[in-house]
């Protein structure tokens, strides 16, 4: 990928996740990588080309930070400890979402593919996070884990209210008090 390339990108990632897919232009993302706006359609040939691109990439480093996670947390409850603090971390103390909760409120304005994109993002979370709670089961880390992929369906919508609510109060303390319970059931 070239650095323009990257760079557009991250912009982009930037600003979705500040103000939402709707709450930046293609003229904003050149003013900050300091090219013409016309140079992006090059890269990017439409809002949508870019919003694909996007959400593919944030899919897959948020797979490379899951194995991250297994590979350094031995336990269920160390691994979603690290999940929660990835979640918490995104949202820059309450200035920034996630970037799939961020593009979640421009529903209506995604193409298909990137719907498809952030479906196959959380369809990858939610088994991911249901293999740590049968972890968790299994090594007696988690309390109370009775199904794993129900526990799975919860905690996803979970982190990513707990950010929506910490980011409209722009207060971190909102994220961690919406955790709290689950956070209890971590030894």
């Amino acid at each position: 990928m070239s650095d323009t390339k990257t760079a557009l990108l991250d912009s982009a990632e930037r600003a979705a996740r500040r103000f939402g897919f709707d709450g930046f232009s293609y003229a904003d993302l050149a003013q900050d990588v300091g090219i013409r706006k016309a140079s992006i359609h090059y890269h990017f040939p439409s809002k949508a080309s870019l919003s694909v691109a996007m959400m593919r990439r944030y899919r897959e480093t948020f797979v490379g930070v899951c194995a991250q996670i297994e590979s350094a947390e031995e336990t269920g409850a160390g691994r979603l400890r690290a999940l929660i603090s990835q979640y918490e971390s995104a949202l820059e103390n309450g200035t920034c979402l996630c970037l799939c909760v961020a593009l979640s409120n421009s529903r209506d304005s995604l193409c298909a593919e990137t719907l498809d994109q952030m479906a196959q993002f959380r369809a990858a979370m939610m088994e991911w996070i249901g293999g740590v709670f049968a972890q968790g089961q299994q090594d007696g880390s988690i309390a109370g884990v009775v199904d794993a992929a129900k526990e799975a369906a919860a905690m996803l919508p979970l982190l990513e209210g707990a950010q929506l609510a910490a980011r409209v109060s722009g207060e971190i303390a909102v994220f961690r008090a919406a955790t709290s319970l689950l956070q209890d059931r971590l030894s």
